[in-house]
């Protein structure tokens, strides 16, 4: 292969082939509505004939504007961060912006690299998911572009524009609901020191304390997965106050928490009622059946996206200096993992 066949086509090869002038080119690549429908259709043929791929980065310097939006997640492995993750990028495509994401954490610690390359790549705004331990270089780096968190509550910084669940009010409802069925001895397992897990385990205990029952209090401290949700589930049905019901701190610490309910001889719901929170599609999967409390993550990634939009066109309300907090509320999804305690198991 010659190096005039193995060169990388430019525009000028696609407006030839097009016979068309470079500058028509250029604009039906931006996607400029001012290019009739034959002209557009005979530059992307062309274009898809000869493999041509628009060079975003040199256009990006000669606009000034990349287009896109770095994300910082706290975990890919969590689905309550995937399904928020999902509504933004969905709302910021449908504008014309594009979405590069990093992992948040390495070895359990914020890995500073990761605003670090998203600067360094020009993106024009970006946008922190889930329960990162603060960080001063990433909350610097949140002062040079526009900037959103979503369910965090490390980084509501006042320059920062927050989309966060009531996490408070949604153990609340779910200890609300357990009371009216009748359970008493509520259990939470989570307690952790970051701003969600603190909101969920105030929520718990205030339900608790409101209905006078805050000799029955127990939080176990597990973190957000699986593993040691089965350990702190295990914890409480070895001790000698098992608890008839347990709200977990997510759905996968609350998935724990069935396989150590199963490993126990307990049957959920008869034996024990389980809870989990942020009502992901594994809550939903027809053999976990799991009740899990909804903190709508679509719409707080799609109301994320909203607010990141209004701070790059500089709308009126949204100063770089000021920012403004969204707090949506949540609802309880009920499904076969709750049901009201069993006779012999209830405290008078």
């Amino acid at each position: 292969m010659s190096d005039q066949e193995a060169r990388r086509p430019t525009i000028n090869d696609v407006a030839r082939r097009a016979g068309v002038s470079k500058s028509l080119v250029s604009l039906v690549m931006r996607g400029a509505p001012q290019v009739s429908d034959a002209r557009r259709e005979a530059v992307l043929d062309a274009a898809r004939q000869l493999g041509y791929r628009p060079n975003t980065v040199a256009r990006s310097l000669v606009e000034g504007h990349t287009r896109t939006i770095g994300v910082v997640v706290s975990d890919l492995r969590n689905p309550w961060y995937v399904d928020i993750l999902d509504g933004l990028r969905r709302t910021l495509k449908a504008n014309g912006l594009r979405v590069l994401i990093g992992g948040g954490q390495l070895d359990h610690k914020v890995d500073p690299g990761v605003a670090e390359a998203f600067l360094d790549l020009r993106v024009e705004g970006l946008c922190v998911i889930g329960t990162l331990p603060y960080d001063e270089a990433l909350a610097e780096a949140m002062k040079t572009v526009p900037s959103v968190v979503t369910s965090s509550h490390s980084y509501e910084l006042p320059y920062v524009d927050s989309v966060v669940n009531d996490d408070e009010q949604g153990t609340r409802i779910a200890t609300e609901y357990l009371l009216n069925l009748g359970h008493k001895r509520i259990a939470h397992i989570g307690g952790g020191t970051d701003g969600v897990a603190e909101a969920r385990r105030r929520g718990y205990e205030g339900a608790m304390r409101a209905h006078g029952l805050a000799h029955f209090i127990q939080v176990e401290p597990c973190d957000y997965d699986e593993t040691s949700g089965y350990a702190a589930a295990s914890a409480l049905l070895r001790g000698q106050n098992q608890p008839t019901a347990i709200i977990a701190l997510n759905d996968l610490a609350g998935v724990g928490a069935l396989s150590a309910a199963d490993d126990a001889g307990l049957a959920v719901p008869a034996d024990l009622s389980i809870i989990g929170y942020d009502n992901t599609p594994l809550a939903a999967v027809s053999h976990l059946s799991l009740s899990s409390v909804d903190p709508s993550s679509v719409e707080i990634g799609e109301l994320a996206a909203i607010r990141l939009q209004a701070r790059l066109r500089g709308d009126a309300g949204s100063a770089p200096e000021t920012g403004s907090r969204d707090l949506i509320r949540p609802a309880l999804v009920v499904r076969k993992s709750t049901a009201a305690p069993r006779a012999d198991k209830e405290v008078p």
